[in-house]
């Protein structure tokens, strides 16, 4: 995205890294969404009407009873009362609120830019204001599946939501560095590297809601065994070949955690190739990627140990999001190097 003006370019780049903090915000809200068990308080997609919250005791009783009708009420919350449902179902509009702003927030300045500097130059953000839009209908997509016959959303589709969640921060932080005037090492890493390194990244932050859709992070809660052994004693290893593993809370925990211990490794040797060929432009960032990393790994340690504690459980997220970013940033770099 080559871009002349230097005022509207500047103009741009702020844009981009607000829609940037307005998605972290977005994903942190959306975790925070889960991890109290909220999701399901509101049981109709109202993309207009939704906008605006309950006003009167009467739009509550309402909404308090679509949701009685639902599997979560019934057999888990049949004892919750309309100011504990008030509760989560304001978690839930925030995050649905967000989502509408963020959409007006992208379209509106899009629109303005397109007249500005001409459509073909800002292709790359109308294929994230796709996904935005897209993101909305998985949001839905995932909240349906747990309505009937389930008390939770499927963490198949959970996953699904919170890698498009991660994707569009990628594209958007890439497309901002691309307007920053960067200087690029005349010699870098094989461009694989850091490609393979930023999709275990995103393969551990898959399996990562997996953990937290079902729930996975309220088991085996120690560190490094899981209970008295390494593997779990309820399962068998021949089932991690297994495509219904992926639906086995003591074996997707046992993924999250191998997943990180190889992406360390991953990491120690892309750290000996940077020294190793001296290419110091790298160093900054690769003490970021290894700091940011290690207190990762740390949250995740510590949110196992306390049984997935709300605070300990968003922190873990919230350091995620700048593991990805810092991993992106380091891609960028290496992409561009002679």
């Amino acid at each position: 995205m080559y871009i002349e003006n230097k005022q509207l370019k500047y103009y741009i780049s702020f844009w981009l890294a607000t829609m940037f903090c307005m998605i972290s915000i977005m994903i942190i809200v959306g975790g925070l969404t889960r991890l109290t068990d909220s999701g399901l308080s509101i049981t109709e997609w109202q993309l207009f009407s939704g906008f605006l919250p309950p006003i009167n005791e009467t739009q509550w009783i309402k909404y308090f009873d679509l949701y009685k009708k639902i599997p979560e009420f019934q057999l888990q919350n049949y004892s919750m009362t309309l100011q504990e449902f008030k509760i989560i179902f304001w978690w839930e509009w925030m995050h649905r609120f967000l989502g509408r702003l963020i959409g007006i927030s992208f379209l509106i300045p899009l629109i303005y830019f397109s007249f500005r500097i001409g459509f073909k130059n800002l292709r790359n953000l109308y294929f994230i204001f796709i996904l935005i839009c897209f993101q909305g209908f998985i949001g839905w997509y995932m909240v349906s599946s747990g309505l009937v016959d389930r008390i939770d959303v499927s963490h198949f589709r959970l996953s699904i939501h919170l890698l498009i969640a991660f994707l569009i921060i990628s594209l958007i932080f890439w497309n901002y560095l691309e307007l920053k005037n960067l200087n690029f090492s005349k010699n870098g890493l094989n461009k694989l590297i850091p490609v393979i390194f930023l999709l275990f990244i995103f393969s551990q932050i898959s399996i990562g809601a997996f953990v937290s859709g079902m729930d996975a992070g309220k088991i085996y809660n120690s560190w490094p065994l899981m209970g008295t052994s390494y593997f779990p004693d309820d399962s068998k290893f021949i089932d991690l070949f297994s495509v219904s593993s992926f639906s086995n809370p003591s074996l997707v925990q046992f993924m999250h955690r191998n997943l990180a211990y190889f992406i360390l490794g991953f990491y120690l040797f892309i750290l000996m190739q940077v020294y190793k060929n001296r290419i110091t432009s790298y160093f900054f960032i690769i003490k970021i990627i290894g700091f940011l990393l290690l207190v990762q790994i740390i949250l995740g340690i510590l949110t196992l140990l306390f049984g997935a504690q709300i605070f300990l459980s968003s922190m873990h997220q919230i350091s995620s999001i700048f593991l990805v970013s810092s991993s992106v940033f380091f891609l960028y770099l290496n992409t561009n190097s002679s």
